[in-house]
């Protein structure tokens, strides 16, 4: 995958990605929004220091690290991909209370139509601002939507520093053993 320019990059600024989805998805993951990377390319968690991809794999969701550019590949594994906020930034911080509210609802209409088995939105603060749930924290919530239960993971961004390669793997691994998803076991991982 070719890395887009800066001039690129700033094109990308407020344009959308693409949704991965299938009916009756097994986890639906969910990010923050697409960044400029991610616009510039039409591929889900592209910029390279993100750690959605290694995760995906370390936590055994998919056979191989898959790249950004194979996301389509998902939807055969039972998983896809969506945002809260469509809209690309440069940083999450610069979306609005009013954008996480209508993404909140718009995430909603998505789980009503393809009713995934799960939905996993990767990170605390956009659930918290989307759901209007202030107090949620990592791991499975009491809420659902319809027949859909909800996972918060940490945001997967290199920038989530308090996250390391192996907690992060670990709570992903937690959801997917939840979800019933066949994989291989996380070395270190207790139930």
């Amino acid at each position: 995958m070719l890395r887009p320019t800066r001039a690129e990059m700033e094109a990308a600024r407020d344009r959308t990605v693409c949704d991965v989805l299938a009916d009756d998805l097994r986890v639906l993951f969910c990010g923050i929004n697409p960044g400029l990377w991610t616009a510039a390319t039409g591929h889900h968690f592209a910029r390279p220091g993100n750690r959605f991809w290694p995760t995906l794999h370390a936590s055994g969701f998919t056979p191989r690290r898959f790249r950004p550019d194979e996301q389509g590949e998902l939807t055969t594994l039972g998983l896809g991909l969506t945002n809260v906020v469509a809209r690309a930034t440069a940083r999450a911080d610069e979306l609005t209370a009013e954008e996480f509210a209508a993404g909140g609802r718009i995430l909603e209409a998505k789980v009503a139509r393809h009713r995934p088995r799960w939905l996993a939105v990767a990170g605390v603060t956009a659930y918290r601002a989307a759901f209007a749930d202030p107090r949620a924290a990592v791991g499975p919530q009491s809420r659902t939507l319809g027949g859909t239960r909800i996972w918060v993971l940490p945001n997967p961004s290199g920038l989530n520093a308090h996250w390391t390669a192996a907690s992060l793997a670990a709570e992903f691994a937690r959801l997917r053993e939840a979800a019933g998803a066949p994989g291989l076991p996380v070395p270190g991982l207790t139930a």
